[in-house]
């Protein structure tokens, strides 16, 4: 069993952390200020060729897996950039693998190499405001109307909006009534953003300002009939193929957040001097910072157990969801620290390490709650009975 890296792998993550190092403090401290879009780190990743690292050669990618990508989102994020630098780009390396597996042949050659260059940013819509997480709930409806879809509805929660060309849309071609299951009657669609038919509203949040999150609301958007992903109805089926990798690469991201707020906080705890000594002396400091360490390394052992597993073509459902778990209380638990551990000072925003605890809040709470993964660990491999 090896646990290193190996060479390709090692040679992402430093050419990664190479491109980042371009943005330092200060960028991210002014986009956290003026909420703009990261552009200048996009196109630095675009212009590499790293946006399309998990999409086919043959369609202008890679051709890598998920633990490339784990690699690579947890080298942005540990470069100081965090979750906003890491949500500008997550979309791009697994949102679209849906498409990559359930379309045909005409829209992948069509849809994927404009996201592989970096020519065309996508949003996901699948959170609707009053049904959460119970995704089978949707209830935003698209109507078939000749050669075309018409939608109408609301969408909330969703990234990139502002600035996306396109979006992958999940949406109830079939009401619930008129189904089986609740899983059945969704379609999955990747078509452009006509923002004359998309009212966007931008929510105000607590952190990751300069990538914006929104309510969406759908009067009369058309679909062209040709950008149904799949067949009509079985939406909900394809985006589950997504679910475990996007789980393993916000692990990957809170991990890389929690070790650069390791790594401030123990910068500081060697460097900051009261009653004559280092605070890093002191064990009320040392074993914090030491509990963060090893939590944090358990985790991302448990997120490349997840990579390795999709992968190698296994089941991957409870790692996955147990790599988001362990990886989002680690990630939180260390930016924490690191706030405590400047005390005063980490309250101030030129320390940043606030900015790491404001964002570490998202992978903890997003793409699933810890609760929910909780229920799934003991119902899906401990056996217990379904409790909701």
């Amino acid at each position: 069993m090896n646990f290193e890296l190996s060479e390709q792998q090692e040679s992402i993550r430093e050419a990664i952390a190479r491109i980042c190092a371009q943005f330092d403090d200060q960028y991210w401290f002014d986009r956290d200020h003026d909420g703009r879009f990261p552009e200048e780190l996009y196109r630095a990743l675009a212009d590499d060729g790293w946006l399309g690292m998990c999409i086919g050669e043959e369609y202008g990618g890679a051709g890598l897996g998920v633990t490339e990508a784990a690699i690579m989102m947890q080298a942005i994020t540990q470069s100081g950039g965090g979750m906003s630098a890491a949500s500008s780009v997550h979309i791009n390396l697994f949102g679209l693998n849906p498409v990559a597996v359930f379309g045909n042949e005409e829209q992948r050659r069509r849809m994927l190499p404009p996201v592989a260059r970096g020519e065309a940013k996508s949003c996901f819509g699948v959170t609707e405001p009053n049904t959460g997480l119970n995704t089978t709930q949707l209830k935003l409806r698209a109507v078939k109307k000749g050669d075309r879809y018409v939608v109408n509805g609301q969408k909330v929660w969703i990234s990139t909006a502002k600035v996306a060309d396109n979006i992958l849309l999940l949406a109830r071609t079939t009401p619930l009534e008129g189904v089986k299951k609740p899983t059945h009657g969704l379609s999955l669609f990747y078509t452009p953003f006509d923002r004359s038919r998309v009212t966007v509203h931008e929510i105000e949040k607590m952190g990751r300002k300069c990538v914006d999150s929104n309510e969406l609301f759908f009067e009369d958007f058309e679909i062209p009939a040709e950008n149904l992903i799949g067949e009509e109805g079985r939406g909900f089926e394809y985006i589950l193929h997504g679910m475990n990798p996007e789980r393993v690469l916000i692990a990957a991201e809170a991990v890389g957040l929690g070790r650069v707020a390791l790594q401030r906080a123990t910068a500081y705890a060697k460097d900051r001097n009261v009653f004559n000594r280092p605070i890093g002396m002191n064990q009320g400091i040392q074993h914090p910072l030491a509990q963060n360490w090893m939590e944090l390394e358990a985790a991302n052992l448990m997120v490349m157990r997840a990579a390795w597993e999709y992968d190698s073509g296994k089941d991957c459902g409870a790692s996955a969801n147990a790599a988001k778990f362990l990886a989002g209380e680690a990630g939180f638990n260390a930016c924490q620290q690191a706030v405590m551990t400047h005390g005063g000072f980490g309250y101030a925003k030129e320390y940043h390490v606030e900015r790491y605890l404001r964002e570490s809040l998202i992978p903890r709470i997003a793409p699933i709650s810890p609760q929910l993964v909780l229920c799934y660990i003991a119902e899906r491999v401990l056996g217990l009975p379904k409790s909701y």
